[in-house]
């Protein structure tokens, strides 16, 4: 019996053992799963360019500025040389290129005063010449569209300190900006973004070009403030053979002109979007410099009796510029205008401005990092930077 029973327990112990399913353990079962791989990272950059070039593209703000050289558009002292018509028409041919950017700026040579009388004392009559233009001119400037003239040049004094203040006056009554007496700046909003414009020169009380360290913070200060800061200067030797750039500090009947590369590109590292110069009374070479476009000489613009036209003196530009609005240089235009007494600049079928302007900026920096089109466009172009040692300032 007690055999009997025995096998009996056996057998059931068996059967229950039998029915129980295996065990496995715990840690043998998570490495047993089927592992979940994290993606790449390099296809989690992948699908992040997808999803952003599904995304639609968001166009950079820009804006237009049109930049011209020197403005006297006639003088009554010490004689009477004004336009027949009284000046009304001298800029009507060009007016609608100035009027259709949205900022236009240029430099007005002389004071725009009723009367007064000369502080500027001449030692050498050859080179010293006294602008007065009568104080109604103003009303030509805003209907051809301009909204801030620079006041930083050599006759911005020909009737002294008083009258640049004047002209400043009547400049503020006309509703147009101005700059170029020192600690003078303008600003304005243009497309939504705050810019400022700040005219240097080599002359006294003036906002000085030939301080490149002070210049230069002036720039940075109004950077950090503003969006888009414009700079003008005049600066540079005069006359006909003055067309090329020398890579070192000009001299003019031995008054200083500056270094213009050094103070242009300085003006660009301090924070500078847009830089264009005046004063050798030719147009001189462009380039491209930090993404930001620098317009050496912009020539004589719009000058009637007083300051001579012959030839290439009366040959410029409308420089349109396009800038994004981290004041990029995205494109430009150059309108060539040409002066043929006695009437204003006129549009020039030649295009001498942009002929002359193009082969200016090759002589002078071989890759000025802009190509020229013969429709007067101009592109940002790829540029190879030449060993410093090739100019005194290098490239």
């Amino acid at each position: 019996m007690a055999n009997s029973l025995a096998a009996l327990f056996a057998a059931l112990l068996v059967a229950g053992c039998a029915a129980e399913p295996p065990r496995t353990d715990p840690v043998e079962q998570r490495a047993a799963a089927p592992a979940v791989e994290a993606p790449a990272e390099e296809s989690r950059q992948e699908n992040q360019a997808a999803v952003q070039r599904s995304l639609p593209s968001m166009p950079r703000r820009t804006f237009t500025v049109a930049a011209v050289g020197d403005m006297m558009l006639g003088t009554d002292y010490p004689e009477n040389h004004l336009p027949d018509d009284d000046g009304v028409s001298f800029l009507a041919e060009v007016a609608p290129i100035l009027r259709d950017a949205d900022l236009t700026v240029g430099n007005l040579e002389g004071v725009m005063i009723d009367g007064g009388t000369p502080r500027k004392e001449c030692k050498n009559p050859r080179a010293c010449y006294l602008f007065r233009t009568p104080s109604r001119y103003s009303t030509y400037y805003v209907d051809a569209g301009f909204d801030i003239l620079s006041l930083a040049n050599n006759h911005a004094r020909d009737f002294g300190e008083e009258g640049r203040t004047e002209t400043m006056k009547n400049l503020d009554a006309a509703g147009i900006l101005h700059s170029g007496r020192e600690g003078d700046f303008a600003t304005t909003v243009v497309a939504g973004l705050d810019v400022a414009f700040i005219a240097f020169a080599v002359t006294l009380n003036s906002n000085l070009l030939l301080d490149y360290d002070i210049a230069g913070e002036t720039v940075r200060q109004f950077a950090q403030t503003h969006d888009i800061v414009l700079v003008s200067f005049h600066g540079g030797a005069e006359g006909r053979d003055m067309t090329r750039l020398p890579f070192a500090e000009e001299t003019y009947y031995g008054e200083m002109r500056g270094d213009v590369v050094r103070f242009a590109r300085a003006m660009v590292d301090a924070g500078a979007d847009l830089v264009v110069g005046h004063g050798p009374h030719v147009v001189r070479a462009m380039e491209r410099y930090k993404d930001r476009l620098i317009a050496y000489s912009l020539g004589n613009f719009a000058t009637y009796y007083g300051i001579s036209v012959e030839g290439i003196k009366g040959v410029a530009p409308i420089l349109v510029v396009t800038l994004d609005e981290a004041g990029r240089f995205v494109e430009g235009k150059i309108h060539s205008t040409v002066q043929l007494r006695p009437a204003g600049p006129s549009i020039d079928p030649d295009n001498q401005a942009l002929v002359l302007m193009r082969n200016l900026s090759v002589q002078d920096f071989a890759t000025p990092g802009l190509e020229f089109r013969d429709d007067g466009r101009v592109l940002p172009a790829e540029r190879h930077v030449r060993p410093h040692s090739v100019f005194s300032r290098g490239n």
